[in-house]
């Protein structure tokens, strides 16, 4: 089966799932981001990575009951871990820092936290809330940093509904160039 093959799959068992307290589906909100991507004219693999920032929460079964529950089930190394056995190294780290990124941000960037969905506010204290100074330095010193902070950004931003289709085969050219 090819890489894309298996995204659109997955994809496909997760079309009706609701985005953790969002209002928008997790599969509506993941297209979204890879749009805005694309909108934001991202080099082709931060788009599929924009687009599959999150496809850990479809990766683990019970992501809302674990939210519920305060509990974080590591989304980000989950899905870095399933996209690092079909994509470059660039995409994997992109995906495992966005949720750094966003305690980043929110602790460098005034007001961001404002601009924080409730859901996300929420996920934001499970995570163990924004970074120190110290922090903040060292999550600029990875590689990959800033285009997870540009991913981030998109991520914050793609929650609106029916704002975009969940048809994946315009990332199609973009997921097969990319996978390994």
């Amino acid at each position: 089966m090819s890489v894309y093959q298996e995204v659109v799959d997955l994809f496909e068992s997760a079309k009706a799932a609701e985005y953790l307290g969002e209002d928008i589906t997790l599969v509506e909100h993941m297209v979204q981001c890879g749009d805005l991507a694309v909108e934001d004219g991202a080099d082709e693999w931060l788009v599929v990575a924009a687009l599959l920032h999150d496809i850990g929460h479809i990766l683990i079964s019970d992501a809302q009951e674990a939210q519920d529950a305060g509990e974080d089930r590591h989304h980000d190394e989950v899905g870095a871990a399933w996209i690092a056995e079909r994509f470059p190294q660039e995409i994997v780290e992109a995906v495992r820092l966005h949720v750094d990124a966003k305690k980043y941000l929110v602790s460098a960037v005034p007001g961001y936290v404002d601009q924080l969905s409730e859901a996300s506010r929420i996920t934001l204290n499970i995570q163990g809330g924004g970074f120190t100074e110290q922090e903040c330095a060292d999550f600029l010193e990875q590689p990959f940093a800033l285009e997870a902070i540009d991913l981030r950004v998109w991520d914050d931003a793609g929650k609106v509904r029916g704002t975009t289709s969940t048809d994946l085969s315009r990332f199609r050219e973009a997921i097969e160039a990319c996978a390994l």
